[in-house]
């Protein structure tokens, strides 16, 4: 059995969207809530307790694939980064990569399979920061650049789930 998890951008759930589509489409797939966004704490708190909260779930079994979404791709990068053992594949949706917490010197290139896919109409995340820093992170990286906004609604619905997780 093939672990599969989902983790939810920075202002979302694991109820959100894609949360609800990936419990229908993916049998077996966690899909938690992280740490609730509050203006009050930092973005470098909360990434820490989303990522001890990501990190005692994924170390509890086997190897992963993990999906992340605009912060959650930030938090997949991060355990992939550090732990490129544990993760099988690692699929990107919009991901927030450019960011000083993703510094390329900082780590070693992972050498899993990474698949993006980033809308071309994002006004969130530009497409080409997140694109240049993924370069140079990952080996075997496949940047898709699609006709969708930052939340990719539509491509995440046409995307063939079953083949991409090879179930």
């Amino acid at each position: 059995m093939i672990n599969i998890i989902f983790i939810h951008g920075l202002e979302s759930s694991g109820e959100g969207f894609k949360g609800r589509l990936f419990q229908k489409q993916i049998p077996g797939i966690l899909t938690p809530n992280f740490f609730q966004f509050d203006t009050k704490i930092s973005i470098q708190l909360l990434l820490k307790k989303r990522m001890e909260q990501l990190k005692s779930i994924l170390d509890k079994s086997g190897k992963w694939i993990i999906i992340g979404s605009s912060f959650g791709g930030l938090m997949g990068a991060l355990y992939t980064l550090n732990h490129p053992s544990k993760v099988i594949k690692l699929i990107f949706l919009a991901p927030l990569l450019n960011t000083p917490f993703l510094n390329p010197l900082n780590f070693e290139k992972a050498k899993i399979p990474v698949i993006a896919y980033h809308g071309k109409n994002d006004q969130v995340i530009p497409f080409k920061q997140s694109y240049e820093i993924a370069k140079q992170l990952f080996t075997n990286l496949k940047y898709n650049l699609v006709e969708d906004d930052h939340f990719l609604h539509n491509t995440v619905q046409i995307i063939d789930w079953k083949k991409l997780l090879d179930f």
